[in-house]
């Protein structure tokens, strides 16, 4: 017997029996997105190596390690996307969206890193992004945070909570970032080894370490906040008020620095604690030089991304409210007689009632066997329709949830039947 192929390490398949939760999600996130005005985009899986590599920085950790890059028969180098905010770029750059425009878009799909796969964490993974371009101000950023926050009500989630920060202008945040280095340069044997890795390449990422050993040497260390320039001071102030006004509660982190080089002035985080150590959800922030360092015109933007296994995970552990995509009902044909007559009927009732869900028996078998396959399909009806039905044209109408006789009726009557039946109200369930 030839060995079974297994999937690829960190990269999942999505069973039947979860994609209704990605669905829900999906849905809700995109209706939200569709009232705020963003349009839909579909970007390249793959982009040219260099993509990357200029936007989220040659030392940062993405593309050092874990990017998925090879060289194709014509011998460029190409990368599976890491992450989305480039490729936008990219593409708005290329397709003429961005100069002297304001553009708000979305997108969604799978990403790929070359991590240690853990729970929450793993080597495709998938997201739902929003980057909006041209608009400059902190009310974009606010209604951006509070659309996001709208995401959770739409979804019932209310253990996340939003973490701001601000990093400034690029010409502050060097300023800021010789004097960590010098700092850290003075206690370099406490520094763990990635500390060590990062001081002169990354050195703001070392704020966000978990290691519980750097917490007091992290702790004592200039603050971010100190060193900012006025203009963006006033930005971050304004961005708190709205935020304020709009009843949102939020967490100043002075240690939230982002992974990607790309980041100015505004960062944001929602995150959890429901989900162990991979607890954020959604991140994003401001990126105003980005447009013009991958050869467009000056352009601001900011933008965010969700993570859709861990927000999954989320509904999961909330045992959250999601779509049924149960059947409402389950046709069973019973006899030779019946087949044609059932295959037909079942059509009709699908074109006259499009929101019905119905589940046609295929394939044989005798009544009770059909009848055990209706019940265990969580259908709430079984429509039978046998031999004497054919007949007499009528059908019988068996309640499979409720204690109430089963209905013989003519095959005519049966559409009004069903419509007194509010099928949209059946539509959501508490999953098991």
């Amino acid at each position: 017997m030839a060995k079974t192929i297994q999937a690829v390490r960190g990269m999942n398949d999505l069973l039947p029996e979860q994609i209704h939760f990605w669905q829900f999600l999906e849905r809700e996130v995109r209706t939200i997105l569709t009232r705020y005005g963003y349009e839909e985009i579909r970007l390249p899986i793959v982009e040219k190596t260099e993509l990357f590599a200029r936007s989220i920085g040659e030392v940062t950790d993405i593309v050092e390690k874990e990017m998925y890059t090879f060289t194709d028969r014509n011998g460029e180098s190409l990368t599976l996307r890491p992450e989305g905010t480039a490729g936008c770029v990219r593409a708005g750059i290329e397709n003429g969206l961005l100069y002297n425009q304001t553009q708000r878009l979305w997108y969604q799909g799978a990403m790929f890193r070359h991590e240690r796969p853990q729970k929450g964490r793993y080597r495709q993974f998938h997201q739902i992004g929003a980057e909006v371009f041209g608009l400059a101000g902190p009310d974009i950023d606010a209604e951006m945070i509070v659309m996001t926050a709208r995401f959770w009500q739409a979804l019932g989630l209310e253990q996340v909570h939003l973490q701001l920060n601000s990093l400034g202008s690029n010409a502050a945040r060097a300023q800021y970032r010789e004097q960590l280095v010098n700092y850290l340069s003075d206690h370099y044997d406490q520094l763990d080894e990635d500390s060590q890795r990062r001081l002169n390449s990354n050195p703001l990422r070392i704020l966000d370490s978990k290691n519980p050993a750097l917490q007091s040497l992290i702790a004592q260390a200039p603050q971010l906040a100190d060193h900012l320039d006025a203009e963006s001071r006033d930005h971050f102030a304004q961005l708190q008020d709205y935020l304020t006004a709009a009843g949102l509660v939020f967490t100043v982190n002075p240690r939230l620095v982002r992974g990607l080089d790309y980041y100015n002035r505004t960062v944001f985080e929602w995150v959890t604690d429901q989900l162990g150590a991979q607890g954020t959800v959604c991140a994003g922030g401001r990126y105003d030089g980005l447009v013009a360092h991958l050869g467009g015109q000056n352009t601001p933007g900011v933008g965010f991304a969700m993570g859709i296994e861990r927000l999954v995970e989320l509904l999961r552990v909330s045992q959250n409210t999601v779509a049924d995509t149960r059947p409402h009902i389950y046709l069973i044909r019973a006899g030779d007689s019946a087949q044609l007559p059932g295959f037909l009927l079942a059509e009709e009732l699908r074109r006259q009632l499009p929101e019905l869900r119905l589940l046609l028996h295929c394939g044989g078998g005798n009544f009770k066997s059909q009848f055990k396959k209706a019940d265990k399909s969580g259908a709430k009806w079984a429509l039978i329709l046998g031999e004497q039905e054919v007949q007499e044209n009528t059908v019988t109408l068996k309640f499979l949830r409720e204690e109430k006789p089963q209905l013989t009726l003519p095959q005519h009557d049966l559409i009004q039947v069903l419509k007194q039946d509010d099928l949209a109200t059946n539509d959501f369930t508490q999953p098991s």
